[in-house]
């Protein structure tokens, strides 16, 4: 499977959720494991709940990495599903010439 599609993406993703993790961290004294807890969580959208920014810095952070991660998110969703349905797509086609 060509992964050069979807592999920048992955690693922007992966970007996003270690600087969110960060950010986290220090702006709202979050553990680090917290931290990355709530960047996932608000990534897949789960939100829980359990965490949520207590500061201002940590409302405005949240806002920009809310949007970007989500953005970021749905784009690598997005191209992997594309490289899923092309691939059983040239499946179908192999079963039919086979059946011809």
């Amino acid at each position: 499977m060509d992964t050069k599609k979807y592999f920048p993406i992955l690693i922007s993703l992966v970007i996003v959720i270690i600087i969110g993790t960060i950010l986290f961290h220090y702006v709202e004294n979050w553990r680090w494991l917290d931290s990355l807890y709530f960047c996932v969580t608000t990534l897949t959208t789960v939100g829980y709940g359990d965490f949520t920014p207590q500061t201002d810095a940590g409302k405005i952070i949240f806002i920009f990495y809310i949007l970007s991660g989500l953005g970021i998110l749905f784009a690598f969703v997005n191209a992997f599903s594309k490289k899923i349905i092309e691939y059983r797509m040239g499946l179908l086609k192999k079963i039919e010439k086979k059946r011809k």
